[in-house]
């Protein structure tokens, strides 16, 4: 199974109403163990940066999702425009064939929904969907006949395997973000799921939740169960003197998003450090060692990961 070879069921036809922001090309490595220094990413040989100046930011016309008109002048609006999306892979009308996934992490947008509005009904097929929320309420409806609304630190999951339509909106007076990730599934034509998990199930203050893993994992007790081989983690650290320890088996690799605040990661062994911002985000390898390695995750900021199997390089030149 190739993951770079499901593509998104969700299709946006371009349009020259709405701006659409294209980022400065960074130049990164063609292999994460022999980096090439630049002046926009840091030599790292486990700790791969990736500034959030250099995701691509969309922000699509209202039209296209069936909202109304734009409400810039609305004082609870946070963005003129409807939506700003961060994309960290190819989507919809950002295309970039070096970079297209690291390993079964297809998608992940990083969505900004202002107040009464969203996403119609759209079709999804063959992906496990997990949506984290940032902030505000997201309220989810679906042609399995699920409708339920999730605030912050929840999850809404679906398994879109032989095929499922949902929408996904912003309901309420103040804006709404979320994360969303699509992983390539073990195996294509799954019978459709929906399932959630409230924010107050997992306790991820000052501790690394363990939120997602693998139906094969019997050995992890997570709240929720996706058809894929990865696991996905969140932290709220409150400040520099808290942090959590995530430990990168041998043959694994994660993708880290500093979701709020200026989170700092650690290597152990070699010692290889990296500050973030609010968006920023890291590809994290074990390196050579024969046991993987143990990263350092320090506050104060939220952060997020995805583990999974290391497969692939991730993002190539001029990701």
């Amino acid at each position: 199974l190739n993951p770079s070879a499901a593509e998104p069921s969700l299709t946006i036809q371009p349009t020259d109403q709405g701006p659409s922001i294209r980022p400065t090309p960074i130049y990164y490595y063609n292999n994460p163990m022999m980096a090439t220094t630049t002046n926009t990413m840091k030599k790292a040989r486990q700790i791969r940066y990736i500034p959030s100046k250099s995701l691509y930011v969309s922000e699509p016309n209202p039209l296209w999702f069936g909202n109304a008109s734009n409400e810039p002048r609305n004082p609870k609006w946070t963005n003129p425009n409807w939506l700003k999306s961060r994309f960290h892979f190819s989507f919809a009308e950002y295309s970039n064939p070096g970079n297209t996934n690291f390993g079964v992490l297809r998608v992940m947008n990083d969505d900004l929904v202002q107040p009464k509005r969203g996403f119609g009904a759209h079709p999804h097929s063959n992906a496990e969907i997990v949506t984290y929320v940032v902030n505000g309420k997201l309220t989810h409806e679906d042609s399995m006949g699920t409708k339920e609304s999730l605030g912050r630190g929840s999850i809404q999951f679906m398994t879109a395997g032989r095929g499922v339509t949902h929408s996904e909106h912003n309901l309420e007076d103040e804006p709404l973000r979320f994360i969303q990730m699509w992983l390539t599934p073990s195996q294509y034509g799954l019978k459709p799921n929906y399932g959630s998990m409230c924010g107050t199930q997992i306790d991820s203050k000052n501790k690394l939740g363990h939120m997602v893993s693998s139906v094969t994992n019997h050995a992890a007790q997570t709240p929720v169960k996706i058809h894929c081989d990865a696991n996905i983690y969140a932290t709220e650290l409150s400040d520099s003197k808290s942090s959590v320890a995530l430990k990168l088996g041998k043959g694994r690799q994660a993708y880290l998003l500093a979701v709020e605040g200026a989170p700092t990661v650690t290597a152990a062994s070699s010692g290889e450090s990296q500050k973030f911002a609010q968006h920023d985000a890291a590809e994290l390898y074990p390196g050579t060692g024969p046991t993987g390695e143990q990263f350092e995750i320090s506050g104060p900021g939220h952060v997020l990961v995805v583990e999974m199997k290391q497969e692939g390089q991730g993002r190539s030149t001029w990701a």
